[in-house]
């Protein structure tokens, strides 16, 4: 990347984080912490750590299509500021009515689409992977650092302290994004990383990526229902306070990740990731059901959570490049834009339905829920296509007359490792879905920038 690019990627990397620390952080320690608040029940504690998901998931998509419009910074500033005014709500009150009310107001703040167009607008496409990758691993090290440190904060200045961090934590990413955040000279519609409207209804029928959809929709869907009550089977179970369970967190994560690295490298160099997929889902099934069952025995729990963790991980690595590789040539950012709006919605009803149970049928009922929503996973896992080892390659194209589009993208489908060519020729850009293996970026290029041969001509 040049420096310029480097500097666009990295601050608004940073901006990804300050936001996601926070709510990560509340994760392990909110629903012991919650039940002091006036009116809380389980069922509202649920509402109140999953509603996030919910407001979240509505609104993405469209701050992704105002952005275009008013401009990507002054809608990220705003969506901040919305995350910080639900944050300073939540932090104020002293009902669990008030928190539900603060946290549908973070939520509001749906800037996340908004960022990954920000970064498109302000990179080359040849530094756009290891910028959008960069981009990932901020949120990847800030759900690390903030199931860690979640706990030790919360000792220090409760729930609410934590709340006026993310307080804190917003104002800190306006000004990154204000002072710090190059402008771009123009807005383009980048269709690897935005959503199109109109490839909506195409990409809904898509098959392969509703399964992955649902994918991320039950992987957080779990993730919230179980922290709902492990951190209560932590205090049970070890005699280990909220406030010190970052002891269990620290070791469990450090190997997940020892774990997910590895399953990772074969998924991709060995092209096994329907293999490890598979076996991801049902590690998380089968931690769900040894905490449900033998949840009280130590060894079981660290056990399952530790196996959790490893699933969990593996799968927040897999599923993203899982979807890039899946959608259609030209359709990457409206892919990822639904497969995003169901990761929330996964929140959601992971907090709604995890209370709920916890509420009527008590702590095992809970680790029930989430096994069956893994097992239902694990059949439409087990049912998917081998997936593509294709990726995603944007080529900018020279001066073409309307009537020469179709002619280019024969060509360009004709080429060694081409398996998908769609030229845009409004945006001046053509999609290619390629074995990267064996693809000529050059020759694409050569062909795409000079003026069309005659049919019959060239390659």
């Amino acid at each position: 990347m040049q420096k310029q690019e480097l500097r666009a990627a990295a601050s608004l990397a940073a901006v990804f984080s300050v936001r996601m620390l926070g709510l990560f952080m509340i994760y392990p320690v909110f629903a012991a912490f919650a039940r002091s608040l006036a009116g809380a029940t389980p069922y509202k504690i649920g509402l109140a750590l999953g509603i996030y998901g919910l407001t979240q998931g509505i609104l993405q998509m469209p701050f992704g299509v105002l952005s275009d419009r008013i401009g990507r910074k002054t809608v990220i500033i705003g969506g901040l500021a919305l995350f910080g005014l639900g944050s300073a709500v939540a932090a104020s009150s002293t009902s669990i009515d008030g928190v539900i009310w603060g946290r549908a107001l973070q939520g509001a703040g749906a800037v996340g689409s908004v960022i990954l167009a920000l970064i498109a607008d302000l990179t080359a496409e040849e530094s756009r992977t290891a910028a959008m990758a960069l981009a990932g691993m901020s949120i990847g090290f800030s759900f690390l650092v903030a199931i860690v440190t979640g706990p030790l904060v919360a000792g220090w200045v409760g729930l609410s302290g934590i709340f006026w961090l993310m307080v804190a934590l917003a104002l800190a990413g306006i000004a990154i994004t204000g002072l710090v955040v190059p402008t771009p000279a123009r807005l383009r519609r980048h269709r690897e990383a935005e959503t199109v409207p109109t490839l909506l209804g195409a990409t809904l029928r898509n098959a392969e990526l509703l399964r992955l959809n649902f994918g991320i929709f039950a992987l957080h869907a779990m993730l919230t229902a179980s922290f709902l009550v492990v951190p209560s089977l932590l205090h049970g179970t070890l005699d280990i306070s909220s406030k010190d369970q970052w002891k269990v967190y620290l070791p469990v994560l450090l190997v997940s990740v020892a774990v997910m690295i590895p399953a990772i490298i074969v998924a991709e160099r060995y092209r096994r990731m329907k293999a490890v997929l598979v076996g991801a889902v049902a590690a998380l099934a089968v931690s769900q059901l040894m905490l449900a069952a033998e949840g009280r025995d130590v060894g079981v729990l660290i056990a399952a959570v530790t196996l959790f963790f490893a699933g969990f991980n593996i799968m927040e690595a897999a599923l993203p490049s899982l979807v890039t590789k899946t959608a259609p040539s030209g359709a990457t950012g409206t892919a990822t834009g639904l497969y995003s709006s169901a990761q929330f919605l996964g929140i959601f009803v992971g907090g709604v339905a995890g209370g709920w149970v916890h509420q009527a049928f008590g702590t095992p009922a809970v680790f029930f829920l989430s096994a069956a929503i893994a097992l239902a996973w694990l059949l439409v896992a087990a049912t998917m296509r081998r997936p593509s080892h294709l990726t995603t390659r944007v080529v900018r194209l020279g001066e073409r007359s309307a009537a020469d589009i179709d002619r280019l993208a024969a060509r360009l489908r004709q080429l060694p490792g081409v398996a998908e060519a769609v030229v845009i020729a409004e945006e001046g850009e053509a999609y290619l879905k390629v074995d990267a293996r064996i693809f000529d970026r050059a020759q694409a290029e050569s062909i795409a920038r000079a003026s069309c041969e005659p049919a019959g001509e060239g390659v």
